[in-house]
């Protein structure tokens, strides 16, 4: 049977990262890339019979490419600290890789929860290229990375469950980290910041998440989410503000 190598990238995920661990026991070889986690998450890990690596974070793809570059298996499935296989999902990815395929990655469905409740609307479940042969595909993009595959792709059945954020501080947070990191990707695009960015973009954000895709079916929580989803789009243009004036500041 084919062999897979399981990558979970964390930093501080000392209330995810068993549950992550304790779904993917099937793989072959189980390696935790960890970006110097301050909490209990490295010695949780250690617990475990996986291969720890400790990187200083400098962007998503990197991290999970390094992390590729040290498998000993070809096929990699990546999985988040915050998520957890259905068992539906396990045995489709066993039964998948048994079998003669052109397929150089596949796709799966993710399911979103937020405080432990699953979000029905909004637009919150998608499709995710988690699994894939190495020497087809890499990560690119500093935050919101993506998959880039050369060959064809199929889909899995089952569904990978993301717990979100357990609470709204710690979910602000990990936005205003993604913020950060994608006004550095515009900033190196030389984007201009606009009145529409600053109140259209994220206001269109909102009304699209909330009332479009009916977030608004799933109650206080859809409402808050969609909310976020507006402020993450609002927080990365007032962080690109914040790198342009630092440039402007330095040339004087």
């Amino acid at each position: 049977m084919t062999k897979i190598t399981v990558i979970i990238p964390t930093f501080n995920e000392e209330s995810n990262v068993q549950r992550a661990l304790d779904s993917v026991f099937f793989a072959d070889e189980i390696i935790v890339i960890d970006a110097f986690s301050t909490d209990k998450t490295v010695t949780i890990v250690k617990q475990n019979n996986v291969k720890l690596i400790q990187r200083v974070f400098d962007d998503f793809s990197s991290q999970k490419n390094y992390a590729i570059s040290q498998a000993k298996n070809d096929w990699i499935l990546i999985v988040d600290a915050d998520e957890e296989l259905s068992e539906e999902l396990k045995n489709s990815i066993r039964s998948t890789l048994s079998k003669k395929s052109n397929n150089k990655a596949y796709r799966m469905r993710r399911k979103n929860f937020v405080r432990h409740k699953k979000l029905h609307f909004g637009g919150f479940t998608n499709k995710i290229i988690r699994l894939f042969h190495r020497e087809y595909a890499h990560y690119q993009g500093l935050v919101h990375e993506r998959v880039k595959v050369t060959g064809e792709i199929g889909n899995l059945s089952g569904v990978i469950n993301h717990y979100t954020y357990k609470d709204y501080q710690q979910f602000k947070d990990k936005i205003n980290h993604y913020a950060k990191l994608r006004a550095v990707e515009l900033f190196k695009k030389g984007k201009k910041v606009s009145f529409f960015h600053l109140y259209i973009k994220p206001a269109a954000r909102f009304c699209i998440h909330y009332i479009l895709k009916l977030g608004f079916l799933d109650g206080k929580n859809g409402a808050i989410f969609s909310y976020l989803m507006a402020y993450g789009v609002s927080q990365r243009f007032n962080e690109l503000i914040l790198l342009k004036k630092e440039q402007n500041e330095n040339r004087i």
